[in-house]
This record gives C-alpha cells, structure tokens and sequence, in this order.
C-alpha cells in the first residue's frame, strides 16, 4: 500500500512495483488507507509524512497500536532527511525511512527487507 497526497509520487511507486509483479493499493491521505488497510490487508505499506488531516506519523501511530495491523511494516517516506524526522517515525513504530525522491531499487530493497515473499 501506498499513501501519499501527491498523484505523482502515488503514480510512480505504483508503476514501479506493479512492474516487479506487486499488488499495489493507494491512498491520498491516513483516513483512507485506514478504511482500506482492514479489508485489504496490505503486506507492506508506504506512507508519506507530510500529508493533510492526517500527517504519516500518526497514520503510522494509528496501524502499530491495532492489535490485527501492529505486525504490518510501515515505512515512511519524506522529502526531509533529517535525523529528527527519522527519530519521530522510529517513535511511531516505523519500520524503516525512505527519503524522496525514491528509487526503485530503495522500494524493492524495504520489501524485500520486511515482507516474507515466499
């Protein structure tokens, strides 16, 4: 799962892992992805930080303190590189941090670092 409120970024991880063979399901903001994540269940799932209503961290917050979604990882991604942002998501319970622009290999290697593909 993706969610991001930028069309672009959504657009371009989607595309990208639909051509390794992925699923992929997206969201614009925190509120959506949550409706989603309980009827989807995603394996993985990508959030951005800056997002409205509901910013990453507190999506990220709101999937790790749900006892059916606790074990899904979260990754989270931003456009800030700091150290403080990185320490945030760690204290929301991500599970690793990208900075955009991402590649595809950086998606393709938190995949293959969380999610049991066999």
């Amino acid at each position: 799962m993706v969610i991001d409120d930028s069309k672009t970024i959504r657009r371009t991880a989607e595309t990208l892992l639909k051509k390794e063979g992925y699923e992929v399901v997206t969201a614009v903001d925190g509120f959506e992805a949550l409706a989603k994540i309980s009827d989807l269940q995603p394996h993985i799932i990508f959030v951005d930080i800056m997002m409205p209503r509901l910013d990453g961290y507190q999506t990220c917050a709101l999937i790790k303190n749900n006892q059916n979604f606790r074990h899904v990882p979260v990754v989270m991604l931003s456009s800030k590189d700091g150290l403080f942002d990185k320490a945030r998501g760690r204290i929301c319970g991500s599970d690793q941090y990208l900075t955009k622009p991402f590649t595809r290999e950086e998606l393709l290697d938190a995949i293959r670092s969380h999610v049991d593909t066999h």
